[in-house]
């Protein structure tokens, strides 16, 4: 009686359990961070386009005669 070896090929539960689990902690410490530098991201372009519309309005004032902010504005 010979018994043929046969070599184990693929994972076992236990290992995809491991790196599920693994690729679970680091999505769950990823995607905050994301969220957050998102929000970050959206914060600054409010904050550039708040600037324009301002500088462009100090300029239109400064080249009325008498100094005046656009109507839509002054209200």
């Amino acid at each position: 009686m010979f018994m043929k070896l046969q070599s184990k090929k693929g994972f076992t539960l236990v290992e995809i359990m491991i790196v599920v689990a693994i690729i679970g902690l680091l999505a769950a410490i990823a995607i905050p961070n994301l969220l957050r530098a998102r929000v970050n991201s959206n914060e600054a372009a409010a904050k550039g386009a708040l600037r324009t519309l301002s500088s462009a309005c100090e300029s239109f004032r400064a080249a009325q005669n008498p100094p005046a902010y656009p109507a839509a504005l002054a209200n």
